[in-house]
């Protein structure tokens, strides 16, 4: 089973750079491995070239058991994220060009259609401002993750989460995409948001769909 897990963040990783969601080697994925052990993306190599050889797997603690290369320098958002909310199973963090835009203005990405309640729990909220890399980062993005699927971080990017790393960029696809829509949106008018009724019955869904 590690294998199969190893395996898909490669080829999701390949699609998250193959899609747009990032530009060389920007962004990086984690996934929990049966065991309890976290596999990640290395540090500043290409996507493209990637093999299952290159990826590193690492203790709940972030020291490295397998792997010949550096893990990606954000381990410690990873390992936040997955420390704190034992039913997340894989975390991907891209740049996706709208997504950021509403990062970088510290702005939400609202809940305007029903599919957003259902795979990302409601509005996309931003995290404060953290230095790349920092511990400090991965808290403060971790504890936006309580009820949601994905969340921006300011003046920086998105992060996602799911059962596993294709079921994150399925999130990260349609966060892009909504974030693309409500962009438009604004600049023909005010988008209108969803009936309270439908927000009311679609949002527990997210949370009965489960994450690992």
């Amino acid at each position: 089973m590690d294998q199969k897990i190893k395996e898909e963040l490669l080829s999701v990783a390949r699609e998250m750079s193959a899609s747009g969601l990032v530009e060389g080697t920007a962004g990086n994925l984690s996934a929990r491995l049966d065991d309890g052990r976290i596999v990640l993306t290395p540090a500043s190599l290409g996507y493209a070239g990637m093999t299952p050889d290159d990826l590193v797997v690492v203790d709940p603690g972030g020291n490295v058991l397998e792997g010949h290369r550096a893990p990606t320098t954000e381990k410690a958002l990873h390992l936040a994220c997955l420390s704190r909310h034992a039913d997340i199973g894989a975390v991907l963090h891209c740049h996706a060009l709208f997504a950021s835009m509403f990062a970088v203005n510290h702005t939400p990405i609202p809940c305007v259609v029903e599919e957003f309640d259902i795979y990302v729990g409601g509005d996309v909220p931003v995290a404060e401002y953290r230095r790349t890399g920092s511990d400090a980062l991965g808290e403060e993005v971790a504890r936006h993750l309580e009820d949601r699927g994905a969340v921006l971080m300011a003046n920086h990017g998105l992060l996602c989460v799911g059962k596993s790393a294709s079921d994150a960029l399925g999130v990260a696809h349609l966060v892009e995409r909504t974030a693309q829509l409500v962009w438009g949106a604004r600049l023909m008018g005010n988008p209108v948001p969803l009936p309270q009724s439908t927000r009311t019955h679609f949002a527990p869904l997210y949370k009965k769909r489960g994450r690992l």
